[in-house]
Formats: structure tokens, C-alpha cells, sequence
């Protein structure tokens, strides 16, 4: 970032945009900048007013058109870094476009550089050709380093090794500096040493802050999943694709995977089992919150989401329902004025072009949602169809279940559950044998597999429910996604085929 800035300020750019939260973070680097390249610096706030970095001299200029007008008094080979000039560019007035645009010519002509300094990008369409955007990085592993290394030295810890430091700085990946430095005194006050998981715990804390990601905390496994191995065979194949050994090897990084098929099959479980198998964190995006009412809003909250991930990545990005959160963008022309298509096709170019490890894990339940962009080759590494579960997988099912409310296996005939479970889906496996632990629990007794078959005479499944449109789902499914699971029944077989 710091070279970027220095050939911009090199080649005579009149005006910068930086977009960043870590006000002190970017002072510190146009101060480093600055002194390389023998420049003046001056800040300004509405506050302060404009303050001379080296001569800490303050011009009274606290109205935004008073500092713009200030700075054509300011000698050649300036930078002058507007701390709160954003606020006035959400919704501007004309009079302080025209000032702005007209001391942009003037720091053109006479070596001088505005850099407009926010968190989040506000800018009209009038100086969209004026000034040239900045996203300022999160910090990376060196940054976060030098402040443990200054938390270490006020705590006077002088006994961590290399290993605990460099998972210290792991878990404080995708923090500001100021977050990252909190996180590690409270570690210490907590414990008295630095602990990785007070401080993964603060991130999840922040990362949530603007509520469009969150760090889901992962206790499932593949052992929670019952059924679809050749879902889990793919997935294992790949359970070391982020490490130095197969980077040495030559084999990039893989991009993500989409999972398709009907409600309660255990798509959702397989996202977050997915992490846990490349033993990485798990970032959920609420993909309808990207979108916001202010004009660049949605832009801005993408920019922000692949900031954060890229930032703790190798991580694994769960998308759940990936059809509502992206659907808009076919009709979003005359809906709301192109946005989402624009946030759609700015997603889709960082599935494709993303270098960082951040593997994707989509699920949708209604593919004919999805826009035909988003189901192509290099998108996704593969895409999945999730099924009914047949008897083998019911009973895997019916033993996790049960495991899982703390009883027996010994005390049902798993076999004889799965056979009469035919056409309900995991989660509704799960909910007929609660409702009978229900019943159970009034008589004062233990769930038996009466109450269970009694559960399931007045239960009725998905499958009767939308038969039509989940045998419209696995019509779609064939020879467009790879199964889930292996079939070895050939009467489910022929049942696929009709699109029973």
C-alpha cells in the first residue's frame, strides 16, 4: 500500500480516496510517506481544524469550504489528509462540489495532493473521474506482529516462543490494529499470557460489529452427517489443500463448492463440517445484508466482506440460501436501479479471480433461482445434489440421532426405523424421534419405538408435501450435478430416473 501511494503522489495525482477505519494506521503510513518524499503533511478534522504536522501550527478552517480555501495557501509538494470530509460528500451540497473540484486543478498544477480519508466510500457520481480510490488492507502478519510485539514489551512477557506468537497473530487475522492491540491486553489481563482463543473469541465479537459476516464456532464434524459419501470423499480428498506441502506440490487452492437439493438433507451441516475439515474458521454471510439504502452502500458492504475474509483467510465462507440473497440481480434494472446486479457481478469476478485461500460453501434449495452466471465451470470447484436419504443413510441418521438425545443405539432396530422413515429428510428424522421423547417424557418413561412409529403415522414429510417440486429438483439434478451420495439400491435407482 505504501509503494501504491508513493508512485500515486510520484506522478502528480491531484486527489486520493481512502477508504479505511484505522484513522491512526493511515496517518502513521502519509507520515512515513511523506518524510521519504521531503513533502509537508496537514490533517484536518472539523474539530481541529488544518494542523501542520511539522510545525504543529493549526489554521483556523473548520468549515469544509474554509480548508479547501486553505489549502491553495499551502506551499508546493503538500498532503494535505481530510480526516471528516466524507461525511459532507454523503449528500452534497453544489457549492462544495464545484470548491472541491476546482482545488483538485489547483493541487494538480502545483504538487500538492487531498486525500479524502473514510470508512466507508461516499462518492457522488460529480467526482467519480476526480479522485482515484484507495482501499486501504486490513493488516497483514507483519503489522500484527509489531503491535504483539509492543503488547508483549508494556507486559513485560518476554517467554513466548515463535509458535505461540504466530498463532496469536493467526487468530488476530482480520482485526484493525486497534482491535488486534485490545485483544491481545485483554488476553493478558484475563490470563496473564497470550491465549489464542480469548482472542479469536474478541474477533468473533468483531467481526459481527456490522453484521454481515459472522464467525460460527464449528462442533460439527463429517462424523455428524449421516450418509452422502461421495460428498465426504471429495471433501477429505481435499482436507489438506491449503498447506505448504500441496503449494509445493503445484495444486492451487480450492475456489468453493455448491451444494444443491432439498430442504433438511444436511446442506448446512456439510458447510460447517467442511471447515472443520480443512480445520480453518467459518464465516457466514448473510448475503440479503449486503444490500443498503444508501447509494454505494451495497458496494461498499461487499468491499468490506471480501476485505475481512481475504484478511483471515485460509477460512471457509459459508453462504446459506444462496438463491434469496443473489435472485434480485435479474430483474434488478428496473427494481433498484442496477445495484444488485452490480454487487452480483462483483462477487462473481472475485469467485473467479480470488487468489487468497478462501474456499467457498454455498447451499441454495431452489437451483432455478440462481442466475446461470453463478452455476458455470471456475465459479465453484463442483456442484453437488443432496437427495432424499435412502435406507442406508436413514439409518446412519437414526443412530445420530439418537446418540445425540443421549440414548442407546442398543435399544431401537435402527434397520426397521429406516425402513418405515422412507421420504422424510434428516431433520425431519430428528424432529419425529423429539416428538416422541415428548411423549416419553409426559408418561414419565423412556422413548420407545411405538412412540416413535406413533410420531410418525401423523407426521407428514417434505416429499408428499412439494412432491412436484422435488421431482422437478432431481430431474434438474441429472447430468447437471454430482450426486451426493452413491446409490445402491437399483429400485432407487429407477426412482431417480422417473423423478419420483
Amino acid at each position: 500500500m505504501s509503494a501504491a501511494i508513493t508512485h500515486y503522489i510520484r506522478a502528480g495525482y491531484p486527489g486520493l480516496y481512502v477508504v479505511s477505519a484505522e484513522e491512526l494506521r493511515v496517518e502513521a503510513e502519509f507520515k512515513s510517506i511523506t518524510e521519504r518524499l521531503n513533502y509537508g503533511l496537514h490533517f484536518w478534522s472539523v474539530v481541529d481544524g488544518l494542523i501542520d504536522v511539522k510545525a504543529k501550527t493549526v489554521t483556523n478552517a473548520n468549515d469544509p469550504l474554509e480548508a479547501l480555501e486553505a489549502v491553495k495557501n499551502l506551499p508546493e509538494k503538500s498532503v494535505v489528509l481530510l480526516k471528516d470530509f466524507h461525511l459532507f460528500l454523503a449528500d452534497p451540497n453544489p457549492i462544495l462540489l464545484r470548491k472541491l473540484k476546482d482545488t483538485l486543478l489547483h493541487t494538480k498544477l502545483k504538487q500538492k495532493l487531498l486525500v479524502i480519508l473514510g470508512c466507508r466510500l461516499c462518492l457522488p457520481p460529480e467526482l467519480e473521474h476526480e479522485l482515484t480510490v484507495v482501499e486501504f488492507k486490513l493488516p497483514g502478519p507483519v503489522e500484527l506482529r509489531g503491535v504483539l510485539g509492543g503488547i508483549l514489551e508494556s507486559a513485560g512477557i518476554k517467554s513466548l516462543d515463535v509458535d505461540a506468537r504466530e498463532k496469536a497473530v493467526e487468530a488476530a487475522s482480520g482485526l484493525t490494529t486497534i482491535e488486534a492491540e485490545n485483544a491481545f491486553a485483554l488476553s493478558v489481563a484475563e490470563t496473564k499470557r497470550i491465549t489464542p482463543s480469548i482472542i479469536a473469541r474478541e474477533k468473533a465479537q468483531a467481526v459481527k460489529k456490522n453484521g454481515l459476516l459472522e464467525i460460527v464456532e464449528v462442533k460439527e464434524t463429517l462424523n455428524s452427517i449421516g450418509g452422502l459419501d461421495l460428498l465426504k470423499d471429495w471433501l477429505l480428498r481435499r482436507k489438506d489443500a491449503f498447506s505448504q506441502k500441496a503449494i509445493t506440490y503445484g495444486l492451487p487452492s480450492p475456489k468453493g463448492l455448491l451444494i444443491v437439493g432439498i430442504p433438511g438433507t444436511g446442506k448446512s451441516l456439510t458447510a460447517k463440517a467442511t471447515a472443520a475439515v480443512f480445520n480453518v474458521p467459518l464465516l457466514k454471510l448473510d448475503a440479503g445484508k449486503l444490500y443498503g439504502g444508501i447509494v454505494g452502500q451495497s458496494e461498499a458492504n461487499l468491499r468490506a466482506v471480501i476485505n475481512t475474509a481475504e484478511a483471515i483467510a485460509p477460512c471457509c465462507l459459508w453462504i446459506d440460501e444462496l438463491e434469496k440473497g443473489f435472485a434480485g440481480s435479474k430483474s434488478s434494472g428496473s427494481t433498484d436501479g442496477g445495484t444488485s446486479a452490480r454487487v452480483f457481478g462483483s462477487f462473481l469476478s472475485w469467485m473467479q479471480e480470488k487468489v487468497k485461500p478462501v474456499f467457498i460453501v454455498a447451499t441454495a434449495n431452489d437451483v432455478s433461482q440462481l442466475p446461470p452466471e453463478m452455476l458455470r465451470k471456475g465459479r465453484f470447484d463442483e456442484l453437488f445434489f443432496v437427495d432424499l436419504p435412502v435406507e442406508q443413510e436413514r439409518e446412519a441418521i437414526w443412530k445420530i440421532v439418537v446418540e445425540r438425545r443421549n440414548r442407546k443405539v442398543i435399544n431401537y432396530d435402527l434397520q426397521q426405523l429406516a425402513k418405515i422413515s422412507d421420504g422424510l429428510t434428516g431433520a425431519e428424522i430428528e424432529a419425529v424421534f423429539l416428538e416422541a421423547m415428548f411423549a416419553a417424557f409426559e408418561r414419565g418413561s423412556e422413548p420407545t419405538e411405538m412412540d416413535v412409529a406413533a410420531s410418525m403415522n401423523s407426521f407428514v414429510p417434505l416429499s408428499k408435501l412439494m412432491a412436484e417440486q422435488i421431482a422437478a429438483l432431481k430431474n434438474w439434478s441429472v447430468g447437471r450435478a454430482r450426486p451426493a451420495t452413491s446409490i445402491p439400491a437399483t429400485s432407487e435407482r429407477k426412482l431417480r430416473k422417473l423423478g419420483v
